[in-house]
């Protein structure tokens, strides 16, 4: 068994979340695969992280349900798990131009990512205080921090999730628990799949796309004993863009 704290990351079945949930299993955290519908997948990242000798445990719910989720983390603190590290990855985009945006993409994406943050960490914050350790990684996007065309409602979530991480790594830094956010550009995952990518990737001075694992790295560093004085920080990872 493993004396790593439990990492809970939030859309690990698929994309950066499955490669952040490898990364940590490596590093010696169990894992807590949440997923909200896709469980073959799940159960593909399970078997990955089992197959190099690492724990893990699915765990299914939706992290914009205002009530499943928070009980479902409580559930899981209820059985005397110590979860250290959490990782807000899940999000979804739902791009078009905001003269055609309608509700359900506005408060789907923001829900999502927004919604999603407060629903689980809440629940998390007082256990890591009693334990005056934790690691809270929220993975935002550079269309948070640069705004991106088509994309009115993922950016404001997503720059949403950064001026929350900045906030509350003020208030739980004295607690040594430390609070970051990593803004991914262009990543190899599906939610890249309509992208044009040959014309974006003339735009970046690295001239090519990032992958999860570069990703997953940073996160694994950041839920790391070595960035303990790391806070408050949006970290851009974007190959030069």
């Amino acid at each position: 068994m493993s004396t790593r704290p439990h990492a809970l990351v939030t859309g690990g079945s698929r994309g950066i979340g499955a490669a952040i949930c490898v990364a940590l299993a490596d590093a010696g955290h169990p894992i807590l695969l949440n997923y909200r519908s896709n469980g073959a997948a799940a159960e593909e990242v399970k078997a990955a992280i089992e197959a190099r000798g690492g724990e893990v445990r699915l765990c299914k719910f939706d992290v914009a349900d205002p009530e499943t989720a928070p009980a479902a983390v409580q559930a899981l603190l209820d059985e005397g798990l110590e979860i250290g590290v959490l990782v807000n990855n899940a999000g979804i985009a739902k791009d078009e131009s905001f003269p055609q945006m309608g509700w359900d993409a506005w408060q789907s994406v923001t829900r999502t990512t927004l919604d999603g943050f407060y629903n689980v960490t809440r629940p998390l914050v007082m256990p890591m205080c009693r334990k005056r350790w934790g690691r809270i990684i929220n993975i935002a996007s550079v269309s948070g921090v640069n705004g991106n065309k088509g994309q009115v409602n993922y950016s404001a979530a997503k720059a949403g999730l950064i001026g929350a991480t900045k906030a509350l790594a003020i208030e739980l830094a004295k607690r040594k628990i430390t609070v970051n956010a990593i803004a991914p550009g262009l990543v190899e995952t599906d939610m890249i799949e309509t992208a044009p990518v040959e014309m974006i990737v003339k735009m970046i001075p690295a001239r090519r796309i990032g992958k999860p694992e570069e990703v997953a790295s940073l996160a694994a560093w950041l839920a790391s004993d070595g960035a303990a004085y790391v806070t408050g920080q949006c970290i851009v990872m974007s190959g030069g863009l």
